[in-house]
C-alpha cells in the first residue's frame, strides 16, 4: 500500500486543528469582554480570573482522560464528542442568567475542547511521516492562535455589534457544525481509507495497556513530568496576559482604547503562534531539543521582565511582546521532545500528561494575578469595574516573570533526545 497524499492528510488534520482554534477562541475570550463580564455579574477582579480559569480547570482534568480516549477510542470519536459538548457548553455561557451558570458553561467548553490538540496530535502521529511531526505540531498552535486572534480585535467589534450574549452562541452554532463534520470526515488511521500508516504500531494488536498502569508508566518517565512542569510558566504567561489580563491592562495604565489594546494583545498571540512552527523545525535541523528550548526560554524571561519592570514606550513594549511570543512558542520543541522520549504505544496518554502543563499556567495565573489585583486595589470604580493602578498591576505581573524564571530552571534536568524516537 502506499501512503495517503498530503493533500488528504492535511484535511484530515485540520478538523482536529479547527476545534483547537475554537478552543484557543474560547480561551481568550474572556479578554475582550471583561468590562461587560464584570458588570454583567458584579464581580471583581478575583472572581473574574475564576470565571475565565473555569475553563482552564476542566481542560487540566480532562487531559490525561484525553490522551486515554485517544488511544482507545481514535480521534475521530474523540473530536466528534468534544465539539458537540463545545457546542452544549457556549451556549449555556450565552444565555447564562448569572454567575453560577456562566461559569458551568465555561467549564463544559473546557473539558469538551481538552481534546482537540492530543487528538491532533495522535492524527498527526499515523497521518503523517515522522520528520513532519513537529511541524504539523506547531501548525496545530498556530490554529490556535489564529483563534485566539479572532478573539481580539474582531470579536471586540462582534461584541460591541451584536453583544456578547449573541456572539457566544453564535460560536456555539459553529462548534455543532464541526461535530458534524469530524464524524463525517475524520478517519483514525489512513488503513481506513486504503492507504499504508505512519504509525508505526499500525497493524499490530499488543492490546491496551489498563489506564493507572500506562499513567504509571508514562509519569516513570522523567521527561514526561519536568516537560509538563515547564510550559506552566512560557504557555502560562502568554494566556494570562494575552488571554485575560493584557487588555485591561492597557487600558488602565497605558490609556488605549478597547480595540487598540486588543491589538496589542494580538501581536504577542501572532508572535506565539509563528514561534511554535519555526522553533520547532529549527530544533530538528538541529537535531537537538534542549539547546534551544534553553535559549528561547531565556529570551522569553528577558522580555516579560521589560514588559513588567521597565515601563517601556508603546512602540518598544510592543516589540517586546513580538519577540516575547515567539520564544514562548517553544512550547512546540516540548511536545516534540515528550513524544521522543516515550514508546509510541504511550503517546496519547503521554501527550494528555504534557499538554496539562500549559493550561495549568492558566488555572494558576489568571486568578493569581486577578487576587493580587484585588489585595492592592484602593476602591476606585468606573462603571462597575474596579480599576487598579500601575504598582498594582506591576505586582499582579510580577507573578508571570516568578513563574517563567522557575520554568527555566526546571529545563536543563529534562533528557536529551537528540529528536530520536525511543524504543
Amino acid at each position: 500500500m502506499i501512503y495517503p497524499p498530503l493533500r488528504l492528510a492535511w484535511t484530515v488534520w485540520s478538523l482536529g486543528a479547527l476545534l483547537y482554534l475554537f478552543a484557543f477562541y474560547q480561551r481568550v475570550a474572556p479578554a475582550v469582554m471583561t468590562d461587560q463580564l464584570m458588570a454583567e455579574f458584579a464581580i471583581g477582579g478575583a472572581a473574574l480570573g475564576n470565571l475565565s480559569a473555569f475553563y482552564f480547570y476542566a481542560y487540566v482534568a480532562m487531559q490525561i482522560p484525553t490522551g486515554v480516549m485517544a488511544d482507545r477510542w481514535g480521534p475521530r470519536r474523540v473530536l466528534s464528542g468534544g465539539a458537540g459538548v463545545a457546542a452544549v457548553g457556549s451556549l449555556l455561557f450565552a444565555f447564562a442568567p448569572n454567575f453560577a451558570w456562566a461559569g458551568m458553561g465555561r467549564l463544559l467548553v473546557g473539558a469538551s475542547v481538552a481534546v482537540a490538540f492530543v487528538s491532533t496530535l495522535k492524527l498527526a502521529s499515523h497521518w503523517f511521516p515522522p520528520q513532519k511531526y513537529a511541524l504539523a505540531s506547531g501548525l496545530a498552535l498556530f490554529f490556535g492562535v489564529v483563534g485566539g486572534v479572532m478573539a481580539g480585535v474582531p470579536l471586540r467589534l462582534l461584541v460591541e455589534s451584536f453583544g456578547w450574549r449573541g456572539v457566544m452562541a453564535s460560536a456555539g452554532l459553529f462548534a455543532a457544525l464541526l461535530c458534524v463534520a469530524a464524524w463525517v470526515f475524520v478517519r483514525d488511521d489512513p488503513v481506513e481509507r486504503g492507504y499504508a500508516s505512519h504509525h508505526q504500531g499500525a497493524g499490530k494488536h499488543h492490546g491496551h495497556t489498563p489506564i493507572l498502569a500506562g499513567l504509571i508508566e508514562v509519569l516513570s518517565y522523567r521527561n514526561s513530568w519536568l516537560l509538563m512542569l515547564a510550559p506552566i510558566g512560557f504557555s502560562g504567561a502568554v494566556l494570562t496576559f494575552g488571554g485575560l489580563w493584557g487588555v485591561p491592562w492597557l487600558k488602565q495604565v497605558h490609556g488605549l482604547e478597547p480595540k487598540a489594546a486588543a491589538a496589542v494583545t494580538s501581536v504577542l498571540l501572532v508572535a506565539w503562534a509563528l514561534g511554535g512552527p519555526l522553533l520547532g523545525n529549527w530544533s530538528e535541523r538541529l537535531g537537538r531539543r534542549k539547546l534551544l528550548y534553553l535559549i528561547s526560554g531565556m529570551v522569553a524571561l528577558a522580555g516579560w521582565a521589560g514588559v513588567i519592570f521597565f515601563a517601556p514606550p508603546l512602540w518598544l513594549m510592543v516589540v517586546l511582546l513580538a519577540i516575547t511570543g515567539f520564544a514562548s512558542g517553544n512550547i512546540i520543541i516540548g511536545f516534540a521532545w515528550a513524544k521522543e522520549s516515550l514508546p509510541l504505544r504511550l503517546m496519547g496518554t503521554a501527550s494528555g500528561v504534557v499538554n496539562m502543563g500549559p493550561l495549568l499556567g492558566g488555572v494558576f495565573l489568571q486568578p493569581g494575578v486577578g487576587w493580587l489585583l484585588d489585595r492592592g486595589w484602593g476602591g476606585e470604580l468606573a462603571g462597575g469595574v474596579r480599576l487598579y493602578d500601575a504598582a498594582t498591576w506591576q505586582s499582579g505581573f510580577s507573578l508571570l516573570f516568578a513563574t517563567v524564571a522557575l520554568a527555566l530552571v526546571i529545563v536543563p534536568f529534562a533528557r536529551e533526545t537528540h529528536c530520536r524516537q525511543a524504543a
